[in-house]
């Protein structure tokens, strides 16, 4: 294949890894880089990584950066929190939801520019592998991909330094760069190695670097109001924000308070056990949020329904399935589902918990105190409930007239 690629578009952060990757794919395929960085909000000067590219040999207009921010929580994380969506009972799917973006557009920038391959910084053993090439080729299936963890011997942290000081590749690192295995957007900040993976060790508190610990969170708690439409936030205390700075200040708020801090062990796709520590402070909320105002919004059965298929979209989304025809058609039934999730929910913040003090919502509720009530009503016999009961028992009442012991 190395004889075929002429020129290739490498999803670059300009890191240690990305610039090997970079300097590697020069010296064996002999051919054209193009480097694309995504700015999904992970917060780094992304000027830098352009820099970088710039000194190993890439030329200015074969260097994209592209703010995705907006895109990536109106179209991606938006619609995954209408689903209520969490992998394995836990993980808000921080780092999975943003890959089929970066895919997408990698994969765009490779067809605008007649690029014959891409290239990713993915190892072998991880879950971002599969979830970035299933993005590529769902949108050109004839593109050709290009693994380095999967071709080259570069596999110990001894040998990319080497090649690094070899040709001259800049390995110092950046002030206060966490020396975990980081992946970061507006959703959540991940860490995996070191201590961690040993499972029975706790994560040390200096790792954290967006929430406070809840010890020593404000003493005071906070109270505030989300509004949604279509399932969707729209207003943060009654001032409406784009999607993205919706969840910028969700973020704000949650670490402010020690919210969202996460860790487990989970079920890799390709069959591993994995621990992991998240910080997920504005989803946490949302997660909390939405749920609440489902609550007094979505009929009975259709929150059932949501709650049976919400742990197959959730893995359809781990494992890198976004742009298959079945995640897309249980999201036109999750979208279906939200068209009178409207209305307003109350939380208070406090030392690293979401507690919903309040929902309502003017038009949409279904809850109905004049048949809820304890107290006297006209609108509920309650004599009803005795043939109600003995229709569901009617089964059990054939078995067991039958002499069938349960």
């Amino acid at each position: 294949m190395k004889n075929q690629i002429k020129k290739v578009v490498l999803a670059y952060s300009g890191g240690l890894d990305t610039s090997i990757i970079l300097k590697w794919l020069q010296d064996e395929y002999k051919c054209e880089v193009l480097t694309f960085t995504a700015d999904i909000g992970q917060g780094e000067e992304l000027e830098s990584a352009k820099k970088k590219a710039l000194s190993l040999g890439i030329k200015e207009e074969n260097i994209f950066i592209k703010d995705l921010r907006e895109e990536f929580v109106r179209d991606y994380v938006f619609p995954m929190f209408r689903a209520n969506a969490i992998y394995e009972g836990e993980y808000l799917l921080g780092t999975s939801i943003a890959r089929p973006l970066i895919a997408k557009t990698q994969a765009q920038i490779a067809i605008q520019t007649g690029a014959d391959a891409v290239s990713h910084g993915a190892t072998g053993k991880g879950n971002d592998q599969v979830r970035f090439e299933l993005g590529y080729l769902a949108f050109n299936p004839d593109l050709k991909i290009i693994a380095p963890w999967r071709e080259w011997d570069l596999n110990s942290r001894e040998k990319l330094l080497a090649y690094a000081k070899k040709h001259k590749i800049d390995i110092s690192k950046k002030k206060g760069k966490s020396p975990y295995s980081m992946d970061a957007n507006l959703l959540h900040i991940s860490y995996e190695g070191l201590v961690l993976e040993n499972p029975a060790n706790p994560p040390e508190e200096d790792m954290w670097r967006w929430t406070k610990s809840p010890k020593n969170a404000p003493d005071e708690s906070e109270i505030i109001t989300l509004e949604f439409q279509k399932g969707d936030l729209i207003k943060i205390n009654d001032k409406k924000l784009s999607a993205s700075k919706l969840l910028e200040k969700l973020n704000e708020l949650g670490a402010k308070h020690g919210i969202g801090r996460l860790d487990i062990v989970e079920n890799r796709f390709v069959g591993m056990k994995s621990r992991g520590c998240y910080e997920t402070p504005g989803g946490t909320i949302l997660l909390k949020a939405h749920r609440a105002i489902e609550s007094i919004t979505l009929d009975k059965e259709a929150t059932h329904l949501k709650d049976e298929l919400m742990p197959k979209y959730a893995k359809l989304i781990y494992n890198g399935f976004w742009f298959s025809p079945e995640r897309i058609m249980l999201q036109a039934l999750i979208d279906e589902s939200q068209k009178y999730v409207n209305g307003k929910v109350k939380l208070e913040l406090y030392k690293g918990n979401v507690s919903v003090i309040g929902r309502e919502s003017a038009k949409d509720s279904l809850f109905n105190a004049a048949y809820s009530t304890f107290e006297e009503d006209e609108v509920y016999n309650q004599k009803d409930a005795a043939g109600f009961i003995k229709l569901n028992a009617l089964r059990l009442i054939i078995a067991g007239k039958n002499g069938r012991k349960f």
